[in-house]
């Protein structure tokens, strides 16, 4: 795979170890979407269009969880909750990170 540059918040967490817990550092999201995402952002490469900074928290989370109505616009606002409950399941939340990614920070 060629190089890709990423845009990280420079105040995201840096990118855990392999299998370790998700700590919302965003590398893979913002490499490109994970499948909800490609039906979410409607495209298979750059950064998830769900991705969404918690500037509060200093990391990055799932809109599909965090902001499931912002997400599906208004039109689709009334399935927010379904959206939050299957994406936590879909993407595996809190699982670990399964990103094999190798990140650098300039």
């Amino acid at each position: 795979m060629p190089d890709q540059v990423i845009h990280i918040h420079p105040d995201a967490p840096r990118q855990p170890a392999f299998g370790a817990p998700c700590n919302g550092c965003g590398v893979c999201c913002l490499a490109e979407p994970c499948p909800l995402g490609r039906v979410i952002s409607r495209k298979a490469h750059g950064a998830c269009d769900a991705l969404r900074w918690d500037q509060a928290q200093g990391l990055y989370r799932c809109g599909a969880i965090t902001d499931a109505a912002g997400v599906l616009g208004p039109r689709w606002a009334w399935a927010a909750p379904l959206l939050r409950r299957l994406a936590r399941r879909w993407i595996a939340a809190g699982i670990g990170c399964d990103a094999s990614l190798s990140s650098e920070r300039g």
